[in-house]
């Protein structure tokens, strides 16, 4: 008998598929149609929010100055360093206390009592501490995120069988070959979701990192705009921070479908 015919899965046509594709597209089309055609009829004031062509040709015009790319890099340099950060100190927190009693005793109180401090307050300390430059802005970032990967570490490696981690101590596997070879494995799918949250969270927080004496990236373009009342340019900040979320989550998925081809979820995300 044939793989396919085994296969719980429907065969969707090529046309279903394309339909499947398109269909998450349409309710941001017909918004998009929406808006445009509420600015052109005047529902929707310009001088509060202009329209979509105009938000457009503001793009368009950033780009061919140069500007915009540059700002887009300069933020997405800072958002990739502090993800790349905070999110090494969370997995290392994560795993250290998810096996060790003592140490979640000693670290978990703080780091939760931490976690409810939002970014913002920290802003004050940030710049008495590092004062106005790129180490404030990394910090800001990097501490974020690290308490999405941190939590979601930690969940994963006490989601490990005890009687693996038993089993392979029996066989005298430890250290750091057990972390590799047993509790990683097992906690990866968590480990995963943490860092879905932590990208969105990195895009989220960097506009507050960008408040901090900043003379490049979006965050910067988005108050200049506002201080000068290029409401063009103000909403084309918000509508690349929503691409760039999206890009975000869609790298997080194809992380995941890369690392996790024997999940369940991660078969249907493939198959569709």
């Amino acid at each position: 008998m044939s793989e396919a015919a085994n296969s719980d899965e429907p065969t969707l046509s090529v046309g279903e598929r394309v339909r499947q594709k398109l269909a998450p597209w349409i309710a941001p089309f017909v918004l998009l149609v929406a808006w445009e055609v509420s600015s052109r009829t005047g529902l929707l004031p310009k001088i509060l929010l202009p329209a979509p062509l105009d938000v457009a040709r503001a793009a368009v015009t950033a780009v061919e100055r140069g500007s915009l790319l540059t700002h887009l890099g300069v933020s997405a340099l800072r958002a990739a360093a502090g993800l790349l950060i905070g999110s090494s100190i969370g997995l290392v927190l994560g795993l250290l206390t998810g096996l060790s009693r003592k140490l979640q005793l000693v670290l978990d109180t703080p780091l939760q009592m931490m976690r409810a401090v939002p970014a913002l307050a920290l802003v004050p300390l940030v710049i008495l501490w590092f004062g106005l430059g790129e180490t404030a802005k990394l910090f800001i970032v990097s501490v974020t995120v690290v308490f999405p990967v941190y939590l979601n570490t930690f969940h994963g490696v006490r989601s490990v069988d005890p009687q693996l981690v038993e089993m392979a101590r029996t066989y005298r596997v430890s250290g750091f070959k057990l972390y590799r070879e047993i509790i990683l494995p097992g906690a990866l799918p968590s480990i995963l979701v943490g860092l879905r949250f932590a990208l969105g969270l990195s895009w989220l927080v960097l506009i507050v990192a960008e408040t901090i004496g900043a003379t490049q990236g979006l965050g910067y373009v988005a108050m200049n705009a506002r201080e000068f009342m290029q409401m063009d340019m103000l909403v084309l900040t918000i509508v690349l921070w929503a691409i760039l979320g999206k890009l975000a989550d869609v790298l997080a998925r194809t992380l995941e479908r890369r690392l996790l081809p024997w999940q369940p979820r991660t078969q249907r995300m493939t198959a569709e």
